[in-house]
């Protein structure tokens, strides 16, 4: 305990040392001397209100704050060239990368790349191949919020804890639990939610679920400051299913944006940022060379040349000391 409230107020202490660097201009001379490089993963970008159902979230203004800062201040490269270390040996090197295929992505991410020419790479999965506009944990999200106090899925009783999270009697949540299992479960889940939580009838909150259509994929795809890979096909946790599973989703995803796109992908950004060797060496015999967590499951895995980690963008924080974290690689 002791040791996280120390965490929390050393890190509150680096906030407020970005924030007075800004006010005082010693921010840039900071960014200039910087030097290294960083892959970034970011999901939804919304109008307003990003924090309305999750925390993965940041608003339009954020993100195009963040672009207006990248651009002034770093060398923004492709995943390509990250991946082949075509870095600056002048300026901090970041790589931008968006997990989950969102709508808003194509919507307001695509606009603002292409107005100020930095490229990005845009992890989907295949879920709107099998009838969905929605990822599963986004619809339970959804609920938390929306949905009934009690609910009953597979002869488990659930409630929602003082976080608004359906748990059981024991509190372990439904998210976790449904984490580790198959779609089957998933999508029987969001057939009960149908029912509960009718969502679809809001339009003005589409920029926090809706998922691209294959038309919009492919568009997107066309973009030159653009590069496609895969994020699974059911957006399960490749960990936790059975490695037989794991390796069918990782080859049908590929062939699915491929066929989508009409280009390679050779990509795949874990999702959850969860893998195991196993997934990582059926991830190989699919044809993936480029692939993606958040953070390594041992130190001895930073050795592996097609293993990246990346940072996760944090949405509570100011631009500045946004940057900042970009470059020490932590909050």
């Amino acid at each position: 305990m002791l040791q996280k409230i120390n965490t929390k107020v050393s890190q509150k202490a680096r906030f407020l040392q970005g924030d007075f660097a800004e006010l005082t201009g010693l921010h840039q001379n900071h960014f200039s001397k910087a030097r290294g490089s960083r892959i970034l993963v970011y999901h939804g970008v919304c109008p307003a209100e990003h924090t309305k159902f999750n925390t993965l979230f940041i608003t339009i203004k954020t993100f195009e704050e963040h672009l207006k800062y990248l651009k002034k201040h770093f060398n923004v490269i492709s995943l390509n060239d990250y991946y082949q270390q075509k870095f600056s040996s002048s300026r901090f090197n970041i790589c931008l990368t968006f997990d989950d295929g969102f709508a808003n992505n194509y919507n307001h991410v695509l606009p603002l790349l292409l107005q100020y020419q930095i490229p990005a790479t845009f992890f989907i999965t295949a879920i709107s191949n099998v009838g969905y506009d929605i990822l599963w944990n986004d619809f339970l999200s959804i609920a938390d919020k929306y949905g009934p106090e009690r609910l009953v899925f597979s002869d488990q009783a659930y409630h929602k804890n003082r976080h608004n999270k359906y748990v059981d009697a024991d509190g372990i949540s439904l998210a976790n639990k449904l984490r580790t299992g198959s779609f089957t479960e998933k999508a029987k889940l969001m057939r009960l939610l149908h029912t509960l939580t009718p969502f679809h009838q809001n339009k003005q909150e589409e920029d926090y679920w809706l998922q691209m259509t294959a038309g919009q994929i492919r568009l997107l795809s066309a973009s030159p400051c653009v590069t496609i890979g895969s994020h699974g096909y059911y957006h399960n946790d490749l960990s936790g299913i059975t490695i037989t599973e794991a390796a069918d989703e990782l080859v049908r995803s590929r062939k699915y944006l491929e066929m989508l796109t009409g280009k390679a992908i050779n990509s795949i950004a874990f999702p959850y940022g969860s893998y195991t060797p196993q997934v990582v060496a059926e991830a190989r015999a699919a044809g993936y060379t480029q692939l993606l967590a958040t953070e390594f499951n041992t130190p001895a895995d930073a050795g592996d040349k097609a293993l990246r980690e990346r940072l996760t963008i944090n949405p509570f924080i100011s631009t500045t000391n946004q940057m900042y974290a970009n470059i020490r690689g932590r909050y």
